[in-house]
């Protein structure tokens, strides 16, 4: 193709452009429209369903199947649509609070500040917020996807109402302290019992409350209450570890003394009753022969006191001469 010095090309050449266009023009649109459909078909046929998951395949929109994870192929241009339902994956629902990063949008509160589905009056009128999490899965994709609008948003209402409900039956010592658990359990059996009435497709695998604190204005004043009855808790428990360390002590000292005290009593008995046999004995002997039996005890008796007496004078009562330079005192030891 020649050019003018114009730069612009010579009439023939364009006559020359305009004749091919009209032999070619169609085919070559027929050819770039059925490649275009070729690559559009390969590109929406093939999909890939992750192992946690299942998908849904709709053909013209009416459920057609359920497809395992793995490469899948459906018909393309919008003839077969494949959704993924993660079936196997737990997923959480969070009430007054919003874990960064989350994905999901139904995953934490929608509204700007979670405190108002946290707000709730317990059963004594006091009033508290209650943040939690609900934990479950998708046991139906059928069901979760065609029964009901927006199930997760309704799962976050039935949550809201149930919670609620539980915390109105109990005093906020309950809630706060002791009825944790109890409430956690009933939260949770209530829970699935109407995501089974309402055809959900969902299966509540664990309620688990947060934090529980008393609104704002009194929360300190709480804390103030809180703390005195730990306090108070303290100070019973140390007097209980005293108890327990000062009455055991002294129950083993009262057995101790009974049973000192029985032990001397069977010594004093056992005693007096052996010496009134002996002395039963001793009567018997003495009414037998009276004069040796008192010769007896006489000798007896001076045979237990004479070892005791340093100094002995013996003196013979018929002796009628005694010598008058005996020295008793320095006999008996005394220094004069």
């Amino acid at each position: 193709m020649s050019k003018s010095d114009t730069g612009a090309p010579d009439e023939p050449d364009m006559e020359r452009l305009v004749q091919d266009l009209k032999e070619g023009g169609p085919r070559r649109v027929v050819i770039l429209a059925i490649v275009a459909l070729v690559v559009m078909c390969a590109w929406t046929a093939p999909y890939t369903v992750p192992s946690d998951s299942v998908a849904v395949v709709q053909r013209f929109g009416k459920y057609l199947k359920e497809v395992s994870p793995g490469l899948q192929f459906k018909l393309p241009l919008g003839i077969d649509t494949a959704t993924v339902v993660p079936v196997k994956r737990q997923l959480k629902q969070e009430f007054g609070f919003t874990t960064p990063g989350a994905h999901d949008a139904y995953q934490g509160s929608r509204t700007r500040s979670g405190k108002q589905e946290t707000q709730m009056v317990t059963g004594d009128l006091n009033a508290a917020l209650v943040e939690w999490v609900v934990q479950y899965r998708i046991s139906d994709p059928v069901k979760f996807l065609f029964e009901v609008r927006e199930p997760r948003g309704t799962l976050r209402h039935v949550s809201e109402s149930v919670m609620r409900e539980v915390v109105g039956d109990r005093t906020v010592d309950e809630v706060i302290t002791i009825g944790r658990q109890e409430i956690e359990s009933e939260a949770l059996a209530k829970m699935q019992a109407l995501s089974t009435k309402y055809e959900m497709g969902i299966s509540i695998d664990q309620v688990q409350l947060k934090n529980i604190n008393p609104p704002e204005p009194v929360q300190e004043s709480f804390n103030e209450v809180n703390q005195a009855q730990q306090e108070k808790e303290k100070l019973i428990n140390e007097a209980r570890r005293d108890y327990n360390k000062v009455i055991p002590l002294a129950e083993g000292e009262k057995d101790q003394r009974i049973r000192e005290a029985d032990g001397y009593r069977l010594k004093r008995i056992n005693e007096a009753e052996g010496d009134v046999a002996r002395f039963s004995a001793l009567l018997a002997e003495y009414s037998k022969a009276p004069k040796v039996t008192r010769r007896r005890i006489y000798l007896e008796t001076l045979e237990a006191v004479m070892p005791g007496i340093r100094s002995k004078i013996i003196v013979d009562e018929q002796t009628r001469s005694i010598l008058p330079l005996l020295d008793l005192d320095a006999q008996t030891g005394d220094p004069r």
